[in-house]
């Protein structure tokens, strides 16, 4: 039995609801020490905080936020976890200094944290709509391949557009294939050969998936509809053996229950639009699910998971 600790954070680049810059405060949120351990005594699975984590609204090099290097900062409080960021916005932001250029660029992405190695990462670019009143932005799916003691597992950080339907299906749409299909598209490399011109083998394209992320859309949209199945009359959600499932849902909870952006106005009611999806096969190992209301970091609350994995994941 392999326990699975998972949470999602859209940090908003580390503006919390007083609107104070503290990613300190955003490792706190998320339950983590800037002490832990692999090594701990208290075990891979202790209180140091979750095992995976998807972040979101992490930029580097902005200089709304100071132009810190978040994912460097963030590394650096935990330094216990191996990470990879993928930026969706990636624009110059070089400076002259003493006549040599600073390379720098100013990107807004997500990244993925974890306990284990991070075997390899695609950051895939999400379909976009050009507007010419509305302030819209690229974003993108971070695709991962980590080593847990369980075997190799898919694991995804996202961020979908906030606009409208219009905007994110086809982004739904996008990630839907991408979750389903990694063996279609196999790993970063890999056939004759491969081995000796990349000097390794090829890395693994589990079928297992877990996606996490800010959907920007609650489980009465379409967008709900398209991830997770479309409602029978008389038997509720029609999951796809094959497909993904709702985490929150598998752990018991109400599918309609939740809040991770509440709203200051009380006339508004709960808004569950950061989700954990995974493989269908895996619904029956989710254990528990919360959303961590304490939370001032962020505009948005952290979401976490517990999974026990009683076998191999594939």
């Amino acid at each position: 039995m392999t326990i699975l600790r998972l949470a999602s954070y859209n940090i908003q680049y580390g503006m919390g609801k007083d609107g104070r810059f503290d990613l300190a405060r955003i490792a706190a949120d998320l339950g983590c020490s800037a002490n832990a351990s692999p090594d701990s005594p208290l075990g891979p699975n202790s209180s140091f905080g979750p095992d995976i984590i998807a972040l979101q609204e992490v930029e580097r090099f902005c200089a709304r936020s100071g132009m810190v290097d978040q994912a460097e900062a963030l590394s650096a409080l935990l330094p216990h976890l191996h990470w990879v960021y993928g930026p969706g916005i990636d624009v110059d932001a070089s400076t002259v200094l003493d006549g040599r250029i600073l390379r720098r660029r100013r990107q807004y992405g997500n990244m993925v944290m974890s306990r284990w190695p991070i075997l390899s990462a695609v950051t895939h670019p999400l379909p976009k709509l050009g507007l010419t009143n509305i302030f819209h932005q690229q974003r993108c799916l971070v695709e991962t391949v980590i080593a847990t003691p369980a075997g190799a597992l898919r694991f995804c950080s996202v961020h979908l557009d906030n606009v409208a339907p219009e905007t994110r299906m086809p982004q739904v749409q996008l990630m839907m294939e991408l979750a389903l299909n990694g063996a279609i598209r196999g790993g970063n490399w890999g056939g004759e050969s491969a081995a000796r011109r990349f000097e390794q083998p090829e890395p693994p394209m589990p079928a297992d998936v877990v996606i996490m992320g800010d959907m920007n859309f609650n489980t009465e949209s379409g967008e709900y509809d398209r991830v997770i199945g479309e409602r029978s009359q008389w038997h509720g959600r029609m999951v796809l053996s094959g497909g993904l499932a709702d985490a929150w849902v598998a752990a018991g909870h109400d599918e309609a229950s939740g809040d991770t952006i509440p709203h200051p106005d009380p006339g508004v009611g709960p808004r569950r639009i950061d989700h954990c999806f995974l493989s269908a096969r895996l619904a029956p190992f989710v254990t528990a699910a919360r959303i961590g209301v304490e939370a001032q970091g962020s505009d948005h609350q952290p979401v976490f998971f517990d999974l026990d994995v009683p076998g191999p994941l594939r």
